[in-house]
């Protein structure tokens, strides 16, 4: 399979620099599987698309502010992003300039904030060892860091919560689940009232999803990894819910990687650990039977997995059909339900 067979042409002017002034009022495509059809509504509209037996399956990662400023004791800037949780106090980083991040260097950011480099490797990846004044490294970095944008975004949100869900409880996320992004406490209020049944993973996101394909075979890609969790209480509902045969709906590409990584044989697993599951199409689903998501670049591995799902030739009509209406794509963009 080629990763060409994944491309699409998205003029630059539809890829969403703002989110939309209210959560729900994005607009939402809906692509159903069994033929391809589509349709046109808003997301305001979901509660009045889902069945009352359906479980829809949420990521609860909390995304860090994951950027700090800071200054070598030597003399010059030096911006670090967190990537990668190596124990509470040392990070996988990505430093900018890279050649700033040699062994040894130490850095001092806003509030007394301190790191050292203790291992650099190549293109400005590298390891930092943290200290602060008497703060856990969270609650420091709540204070001096700043959140972090997809690099197709180059204006910073009015309001950087936008940048998070309004169900976000787990910090450890360095983007956003942004099919997440649309629901509002209202929505939630009207799923509940519907009968629809919620549950919560979490998935920290990472770096990786951005990371572009750069094979020419889908097969020789190597996926990155992420952390994930799952309760006890979340494998009971959904575990419930398939002995029950109701539809189980992930909100989200990262919900997906976690039910089909600790799900795989239909029955999901409680635990942690680490994903690197890759899923393109040819790909047989254990658990996931609807999706909500964004609108995903071209050629990524986000876009294989909504083929995996959905058809790739269906899904790439459905987005010249989004394209042609001028949906906004991407982080801020508008929302699709594959049903």
């Amino acid at each position: 399979m080629k990763v060409s067979d994944f491309e699409y042409q998205l003029p630059p002017e539809l890829i969403a620099q703002q989110p939309c002034p209210r959560r729900d009022h994005s607009r939402l495509l809906i692509l159903e599987k069994s033929g391809g059809s589509v349709g046109h509504r808003h997301f305001y509209d979901l509660p009045d698309l889902l069945g009352a037996d359906d479980l829809l399956v949420f990521n609860d990662t909390k995304v860090l502010p994951a950027r700090l400023r800071g200054r070598k004791v030597t003399g010059g800037k030096l911006e670090v992003l967190l990537v990668t949780p190596l124990d509470q106090w040392t990070w996988s980083c990505l430093a900018k300039p890279a050649k700033g991040a040699r062994p040894g260097t130490r850095l001092e950011f806003a509030q007394g904030l301190v790191g050292q480099v203790v291992e650099a490797g190549a293109a400005g990846l590298c390891t930092i060892s943290f200290s602060t004044p008497g703060l856990p490294f969270l609650e420091m970095i709540d204070q001096v860091g700043e959140m972090p944008l997809p690099p197709y975004i180059h204006e910073k949100p009015a309001d950087p919560e936008r940048y998070q869900t309004v169900y976000a409880a787990a910090p450890g996320a360095v983007a956003a689940p942004t099919a997440g992004l649309h629901f509002t406490p209202e929505i939630m209020d009207r799923l509940k009232e519907k009968g629809v049944e919620m549950a919560f993973v979490t998935l920290h996101v990472g770096l990786g999803t951005f990371r572009p394909v750069t094979e020419e075979k889908v097969e020789d890609h190597v996926m990155h990894r992420e952390y994930y969790s799952i309760s006890q209480k979340t494998a009971d509902q959904v575990n419930r819910a398939r002995g029950q045969g109701r539809r189980l709906v992930a909100v989200g590409t990262t919900s997906v990687r976690v039910l089909e990584t600790a799900g795989r044989g239909g029955v999901l697993s409680p635990g942690s650990g680490w994903t690197d599951i890759f899923i393109y199409p040819g790909y047989t689903f254990s658990l996931v039977d609807a999706l909500i998501t964004n609108f995903h670049l071209p050629r990524s591995t986000l876009l294989m997995l909504v083929s995996a799902l959905a058809g790739r030739e269906q899904v790439l009509a459905a987005y010249r059909e989004a394209v042609a209406g001028e949906y906004r794509f991407f982080s801020f963009g508008d929302a699709m339900l594959i049903i």
